[in-house]
């Protein structure tokens, strides 16, 4: 996948270019910048840095990488927060895009990232990591390469700040009980204890369903043609769903008027791997049809039939569902956003779902 979400200290990942939230004055300041000074070489570094002199808010420059495993060592001078009407918001959005393009420029074909700015530069995490997910979607539409957010083993913190608290306010651990426990009465199921959401769009469906198959036809006349109803239904979605997988996605990449660009990289899929999908080389996970959902902007049930033609369904038990469809309901289509939540969740991003 184009985007990934890791927790682990940035100078011990493997990528070309490793990004240093650079002091603008040449010394070593604190935090990350302290670290990849240490892990690269305190002296070797400094001094290169020295020959670049003062980096202004908003400008990047580029070193060797010393003893880091990587090629180069991308220094970046964040915006400090000051009330959000100051241009910082800017600032911060140029040093993503010029650290990707000086990458590219580099011939790098992965980078690293810290979370720019929302540290002791006092940005607020839910405006840095939306302005660091823009900047990656917006690249990724244009160049290939692989972008890697770093967050450091001993940070607890939540990534997406107060995003992740409005998931979990969706989400209701009592109404899904109930739910589930009305679903399952007469199997003698335990109740799930699950931190799901008000799914009741979904769960609804399938509860009516339930009760007809479990309620015997009022007369044999009636369960006759019932069945013939249902044969006809059987051959109208075989004419329907008589394309590929790959053939169907096209089309509705046709009928949404995207670009096979805009929709590979909202949904955080590779260029490669989806020209094999629309090719029919490639037999697509339930998670990367859940993202490609999301890529082609999809509302809900639009989405629940996208993925029915593919051969899944939207669970109610299913943590990774539910916030995708949390994320469908209120028309944010990005699958980096969704893979950072996830992360805070402590559950795998959709690419390996």
């Amino acid at each position: 996948m184009p985007f990934q979400i890791i927790r682990n200290d940035i100078t011990k990942v493997k990528a070309d270019a490793i990004v240093n939230t650079a002091n603008p004055e040449a010394i070593v300041g604190a935090g990350v910048e302290k670290v990849i000074y240490n892990a690269a070489g305190e002296k070797e570094l400094l001094d290169a840095r020295k020959m670049i002199g003062v980096l202004k808010p908003g400008e990047v420059n580029i070193t060797s990488a010393f003893k880091l495993d990587a090629k180069y060592i991308i220094h970046v001078s964040g915006p400090l927060w000051k009330d959000g009407n100051s241009g910082e918001t800017d600032i911060l959005r140029s040093c993503y895009d010029k650290a990707l393009k000086l990458a590219i420029d580099n011939k790098c074909e992965s980078i690293a990232f810290p979370l720019l700015s929302t540290g002791t530069y006092g940005f607020p995490k839910e405006i840095g990591i939306q302005i660091a997910i823009d900047a990656f979607t917006h690249f990724l539409e244009e160049y290939e390469i692989n972008i890697t957010l770093v967050v450091f083993e001993d940070e607890a913190v939540k990534v997406s700040g107060k995003l992740v608290e409005e998931v979990a306010s969706y989400i209701d651990d009592g109404y899904v009980e109930d739910a589930l426990a009305d679903e399952y009465k007469d199997d003698s199921i335990q109740r799930f204890h699950f931190i799901g959401s008000n799914i009741s769009r979904i769960i609804e469906p399938l509860s009516v369903s339930r009760r007809k198959k479990d309620s015997a036809p009022e007369e044999p006349v009636r369960a006759a043609k019932s069945f013939e109803a249902k044969e006809s239904l059987d051959d109208t979605l075989k004419g329907i769903y008589k394309d590929s997988f790959g053939k169907h996605l096209q089309k509705v990449i046709n009928k949404k008027g995207l670009k096979n660009s805009e929709v590979y990289a909202a949904a955080n899929i590779s260029k490669q791997y989806f020209s094999k999908l629309l090719n029919g080389k490639v037999n697509p996970s339930k998670g990367k049809v859940l993202a490609l959902a999301v890529g082609l902007r999809l509302n809900l049930d639009e989405a629940i039939d996208f993925l029915g033609v593919a051969g899944y369904a939207l669970s109610p038990i299913s943590q990774t569902d539910i916030i995708v469809k949390y994320f469908i309901e209120n028309e944010d289509y990005s699958v980096i956003k969704i893979d950072i939540v996830l992360f805070d969740y402590g559950l795998e991003p959709l690419s390996k779902a």
